[in-house]
């Protein structure tokens, strides 16, 4: 490696805290997390501008664009729980989950694309026809990403054991999801203007069309990267227990028993909540309200700097205090990011435009940190499901984790289309004239309901207590326990693990020796 070389790798290892050689600490880290150029890039170019061009470009109303969403993600509801089931069972001489980033690559390059072309469907003048291609389209993507996403997150426990090593993994995953969305969201404003961005209109389908195309290869190129650089143990002599409907029911409302991870899962859940009512009321706002369409990329560019800057700091909070320290400090910076745009207006002139500037930035910079929690805290769940189960179940425990940053998502925007169509909110007509009413309803769903969504995400992370110290007892024992079919715990200890499990010690598998009889107490408890 040339010298030059050699100093960048440097200064990247010590920006996440990595010792080591750059090729054995560096590098598996960015082969795992090519993938997420298509985790972080696909779905932020989507809650960008995709309710937008439904209903500018392609002719939908609010709530029809609402349906696509919706539908779309009834269907991710069923294949994600079952893309977690299959991972965890699957025997393979490349393991349980690389195989799948594979077979990944042609299905998620061609569902893209066609997000954003309709094949000349929309041109016909039938919006149903129309919505119902794109409720094909989006369920099509939908399926797609779950074959590699799910099996990707699974993966993560076993390539990082250790406490703080997920967090450097987390933490060149984020990077790398900054990538995928700078990098797309540059190629979207080459096409649709950058400082003076071009309005929206049924005249730029073959704009999108090219963008798909381009989108579509950059997404799903990256897959064969981490395919071919990530390593993972052969499953081929994996033992699986028969597999009955009763026994699926019981996995996954057994993960529910785990108290950290319901703590995490009310995190995430009002996160995303937040984020997708504000994502898909965003260009609306600025576009009806603020009146300043034309800025809206330059807008978003600056908001993508503040939070991609924001990583250093919740790096060093979360190595200096715990993973729950930046989000508890940069959640109600969020909250005054969204608080502040109740003071624009289209006629708050130059004062407006900054305060706009300022309220993306605060908010931008707070979302990174209570993000920064929620995506760090989601492999130890796992640890703890063990704790309580005896087996390593990343597959199911990956598919909430999915199943939040999609379902929840896409949920938001189908509930923001009813919710402004409800205040007569109209788009596609040429005017940015709306009725009180519809004013109303945009600031409910920009303002108001992300806001209550913020508070109840950041009290949950008071609630959430487990740190390095309870982790490394819990790995410990563990491996103790499979060691020698037994543990030695003291009472502060077992006081200890009930609190993060949320269970008596003695319902746990931890505090059983014999993991068969175990299970069966669980089946014939449920």
């Amino acid at each position: 490696m040339s010298e030059r070389g050699k100093k960048i790798g440097d200064a990247l290892k010590r920006a996440v805290g990595v010792e080591g050689s750059f090729k054995e600490a560096i590098l598996p880290m960015l082969g795992y997390n090519s993938a997420s150029i298509l985790f972080g890039g696909s779905g932020y170019i989507i809650s960008l501008y995709f309710i937008s061009f439904l209903t500018e470009v392609e002719g939908l109303n609010v709530r029809q664009a609402g349906l696509v969403m919706f539908f779309a993600q009834i269907w991710d509801a069923v294949t994600d729980p079952a893309m977690g089931i299959i991972t965890d069972r699957t025997r393979s001489k490349y393991g349980r989950h690389r195989r799948y980033l594979l077979w990944g690559v042609i299905p998620i390059a061609l569902s893209y694309f066609m997000m954003w072309n309709s094949f000349g469907i929309s041109s016909i003048g039938n919006p149903t026809l129309t919505m119902i291609y794109y409720i094909g389209a989006y369920m099509f993507f939908n399926g797609a990403y779950t074959l590699v996403c799910v099996p990707h997150t699974a993966m993560l426990p076993e390539l990082a054991p250790e406490y703080f090593l997920r967090t450097q993994y987390k933490s060149i995953e984020y990077i790398m999801n900054s990538v995928g969305m700078v990098s797309s969201f540059i190629l979207v404003s080459f096409s649709l203007g950058f400082s003076d961005m071009e309005i929206l209109n049924s005249g730029m389908r073959l704009k999108f069309m090219i963008l798909g195309l381009i989108l579509c290869l950059w997404f799903s190129l990256p897959l064969l990267i981490t395919f071919k650089t990530t390593r993972e143990p052969s499953s081929l002599d994996m033992e699986l227990p028969e597999l009955n409907v009763k026994e699926l029911m019981t996995e996954y409302k057994y993960v529910f028993k785990n108290k950290s991870f319901r703590e995490y899962f009310v995190i995430s859940l009002f996160y995303m909540m937040a984020r997708g009512f504000y994502n898909n009321s965003n260009q609306y706002f600025i576009r009806y309200i603020a009146q300043r369409q034309e800025r809206y990329n330059i807008i978003m560019t600056v908001a993508g700097v503040a939070e991609a800057s924001t990583f250093p700091l919740n790096f060093w909070l979360t190595k200096k205090f715990g993973k729950q320290k930046c989000g508890l400090l940069l959640a109600p910076v969020m909250i005054v990011g969204i608080l502040l745009n109740l003071l624009i207006t289209p006629t708050s002139g130059t004062f407006g435009t900054v305060l706009l500037f300022v309220a993306v930035i605060l908010y931008y910079v707070g979302y990174a940190g209570i993000g920064f929690v929620s995506t760090n805290i989601q492999p130890d769940v796992t640890d703890v499901d063990e704790l309580i189960t005896g087996r390593r179940r990343e597959g199911l425990i990956g598919t909430f984790n999915s199943l939040i940053k999609k379902t929840v998502n896409g949920f938001m925007s189908a509930f923001t289309g009813f919710i402004l169509s409800a205040f007569d909110f109209k788009t596609g007509k040429g005017t940015l004239d709306q009725t009180a009413k519809g004013i109303l309803g945009l600031r409910i769903t920009y303002i108001v309901i992300p806001v209550i969504c913020t508070v109840i995400s950041f009290i949950s992370i008071f609630k959430y207590k487990m740190n390095k110290s309870d982790h490394e007892m819990i790995k410990a024992v563990i491996s103790e326990k499979k060691k020698n079919g037994f543990v030695t715990v003291g009472d502060d200890d077992k006081k200890t693990l009930e609190s993060i499990a949320g269970m008596k010690y003695e319902d746990m598998w931890i505090s059983s020796p014999d993991i068969k009889n175990f299970c069966e107490t669980i089946e014939n408890d449920q």
